[in-house]
């Protein structure tokens, strides 16, 4: 399960709708204890993908490595990444698959013609070959 704070949920989900039409993409920062999840900071990261970015996402290595050096730096945990998905459902592509880590979770947030629809939360497997959908919880 992971749950998300209001005040980093609220971020997410603004930062979503700030970049429609196109995808946004962050980190989750927050605790790790007894396979609970609870991220107390979003980290809003640049959308380095090349060409259209309406179905894309890329991460800079060096934002990802910088996140995880600022959670450590507050002793929190990097927990995972979040994206959105403009006008389509929060579903885990092919391509969020084959781009993921198997240690992080990640939130996809629909954006419905500019507002938020849902949103889901995914656990890859350690070969990227499938997706278990995550208990998502946010206030």
């Amino acid at each position: 399960m992971i749950e998300i704070e209001e005040q980093p949920w609220r971020q997410m989900v603004e930062h979503a709708r700030s970049t429609y039409p196109n995808e946004c993409c962050g980190a989750m920062l927050g605790s790790l204890n007894d396979g609970q999840k609870r991220v107390v900071q979003a980290m809003p990261l640049e959308n380095t993908a090349t060409g259209s970015q309406r179905e894309r996402y890329e991460l800079r290595p060096e934002d990802l490595l910088n996140a995880d050096r600022e959670a450590r730096g507050r002793k929190l945990d990097l927990i995972g990444i979040y994206h959105s998905h403009p006008d389509c459902g929060a579903y885990f592509s092919e391509t969020d698959l084959k781009n993921s880590c198997p240690w992080y979770s990640f939130v996809v947030l629909s954006i419905q013609k500019g507002e938020f629809d849902h949103a889901n939360s995914w656990l890859p497997n350690p070969d990227q070959t499938a997706a278990e959908k995550e208990e998502l919880v946010h206030r």
